[in-house]
């Protein structure tokens, strides 16, 4: 846990806490992807869940609707999507790859809007399609899908979890 304790002791000095456990940390890391309109397509849902679990190490669990929504021709028990938890190791593995391997090779990026964060110091980033990351070979899937990336933190506000991950290296604009 380099990364997540060096932050915690930077931060600590940074914020002005005395009490280490009184630090903002990160609590897990929750990655999703929705199959929309596809949801029937086995193809596509193998493709999903074999790239997911190489981008997370993890199998991904299966979400399933709760209610029927009519607008969106979602019925109860179908299939919207898939999504992953991670929690120490794994989720630091995950946030230190993501900040210095997947988002540089994002296109066009810019940098992460703070608007992005949920007003308790959670961060949410969505990724256009999964190709960034480096496990993704582009040259041996036919499928791209979009991936959401919520960072949760212990932080209280914005202003919290923006000095987290500004102290971890996230590039925020």
């Amino acid at each position: 846990m380099a990364l997540f304790q060096q932050t915690r002791e930077a931060l600590a000095k940074t914020l002005q806490v005395k009490n280490v456990h009184a630090v903002p940390r990160v609590d897990k890391v929750t990655i999703s992807v929705g199959v929309g309109k596809r949801r029937d397509d086995k193809k596509y849902i193998e493709a999903v869940q074999k790239d997911l679990a190489a981008i997370t190490g993890q199998a991904p669990a299966a979400r399933i609707a709760k209610k029927s929504v009519a607008g969106f021709n979602v019925r109860q028990g179908n299939l919207v999507g898939f999504q992953v938890t991670l929690r120490g190791k794994r989720a630091e593995d995950f946030v230190t790859r993501l900040i210095n391997v997947t988002l540089p090779r994002v296109r066009d990026f810019r940098g992460i809007s703070t608007k992005a964060f949920d007003g308790h110091g959670n961060l949410s980033v969505g990724l256009r399609e999964q190709l960034p990351f480096p496990e993704i070979h582009s040259d041996k899937t036919d499928v791209a899908f979009g991936v959401q990336v919520t960072i949760s933190t212990t932080a209280k506000t914005n202003a919290e979890g923006e000095a987290l991950l500004r102290a971890m290296g996230f590039p925020l604009s």
